[in-house]
């Protein structure tokens, strides 16, 4: 499948769990905000990756990662007006092909909510 459709059905699952966020912050409205509820990035182990919608992260240690992340952050944006959407970034790791998720922010600039809560 070429990369950039990869891409695009990437961005279409994590808009998915930007959703499933939105409702969840409509229905509790004061749930922290990302970088003030005391959640930490944690990369999961290779070969495995679940995806964690807000309740989840919350109830997992307080750790998710870059879709996790970047979900919750795009949630809350919007929620405040913001018009925020998935940046996915492709690269290669130690010979393996991956995918990160950040956030571009309403004004066009990227925010990283994994390297701000932990990720080296």
């Amino acid at each position: 499948m070429p990369e950039r459709i990869k891409v695009r059905v990437l961005e279409t699952m994590v808009e998915a769990l930007v959703a499933a966020n939105m409702a969840y912050l409509e229905a509790f409205p004061r749930t922290p905000l990302l970088y003030e509820s005391g959640v930490r990035y944690l990369e999961e182990p290779r070969g495995r990756d679940d995806w964690q919608d807000i309740p989840e992260t919350l109830s997992r240690d307080k750790t998710g990662d870059c879709e996790d992340l970047a979900a919750w952050r795009i949630a809350e944006l919007r929620m405040h007006g913001e018009s925020a959407r998935p940046a996915v970034r492709a690269s290669v790791i130690r010979g393996v092909l991956t995918y990160h998720i950040r956030v571009r922010r309403g004004d066009g600039s990227i925010e990283d909510p994994s390297r701000e809560l932990g990720m080296h």
